[in-house]
């Protein structure tokens, strides 16, 4: 994303804030909102915005695993490991759409197909383990059933 367009983008939002480091998380949430994460160029005018070093936007931004600074892929992948999906096998299923996508928690795929990350709970705890492709629930997954729930999205 070039950096004109980005700044166009970012002045309305950065606007609605007050130049307030109580702002902060707020406008990193809007931010990701508007773009699907936070790009390096956002947080630097973020940083300018309210006069506070980079590096302190930075360390409020990674100190939340809310935040993500990749864009998500086409088919964005969200794995359970709360109690019940973790005890029910949700680790191997993670790490089983790990070894088909060849990437790893927070990355995305090279062709930008896919991103895979790991959630706290879905509030799907009945269907144990369960991984969210996008808007669909994959319900009682297992590593054996992860390369189906792929082929669907081929």
């Amino acid at each position: 994303m070039d950096a004109k367009h980005l700044a166009g983008q970012l002045r309305p939002l950065l606007s609605r804030h007050r130049k307030d480091r109580a702002s902060l998380v707020p406008m990193l949430q809007e931010v990701q909102d508007t773009f699907g994460y936070l790009p390096r160029e956002a947080m630097m005018e973020i940083a300018f915005y309210l006069g506070i070093p980079a590096s302190a936007v930075y360390g409020v931004a990674t100190f939340y695993n809310q935040f993500r600074f990749t864009p998500l892929g086409r088919h964005p992948i969200k794995v359970c490991l709360g109690t019940a999906c973790h005890m029910r096998g949700g680790q191997l299923v993670l790490e089983a759409l790990e070894r088909e996508l060849e990437i790893k928690v927070g990355e995305v795929t090279e062709d930008g197909e896919y991103s895979l990350d790991r959630v706290a709970c879905i509030g799907c705890c009945v269907m144990a383990p369960v991984v969210v492709v996008g808007d669909t629930i994959e319900p009682r997954l297992t590593p054996f059933k992860v390369e189906e729930v792929l082929v669907k999205l081929r």
